[in-house]
């Protein structure tokens, strides 16, 4: 693929609660989602983010893998999950020169299966960087 071209790079599961998520995460990870991160903030909650161990070149798969493993949580971690005051999808995307139109969407079915599990969306653009010409110091 071009460098210059927009691309999807993958969805996270970002997870905010004032309970521990170790063992939810534990979970998630046994059915193929991995936790980039979970750890205890300063403001005393709990922040987990966990995403797929496979990636696809567009979200509908990804998203159907972490729900496939939010819904067969145990019912300790669904109660943990139920508690979460963040359960947001975040898809990452990469914007570059071309196509001059991109789209790529999510079918009904998976949009039911979202709403079902109480999960948001969110979308992170992150801008085109050329290469800069030259070395660091400017030259």
């Amino acid at each position: 693929m071009d460098d210059d071209s927009i691309r999807y790079l993958n969805t996270d599961l970002d997870l905010c609660c004032d309970d521990d998520l170790t063992s939810l995460t534990a979970e998630l990870e046994s059915s193929g989602a991995t936790p980039l991160h979970v750890t205890l903030s300063e403001d005393a909650r709990w922040y987990a983010t966990v995403e797929t161990d496979r990636q696809h070149v567009e979200p509908e798969a990804n998203i159907a893998e972490l729900l496939t493993a939010i819904e067969s949580l145990s019912s300790s971690s669904r109660s943990i999950w139920n508690r979460c005051s963040l359960r947001e999808f975040n898809l990452g995307y990469d914007c570059g020169l071309k196509p001059w139109a991109f789209n790529q969407g999510l079918s009904a079915e998976l949009l039911a299966r979202i709403a079902a599990a109480g999960v948001s969306l969110r979308v992170t653009l992150y801008p085109h960087r050329p290469e800069e010409r030259g070395d660091e110091a400017g030259g």
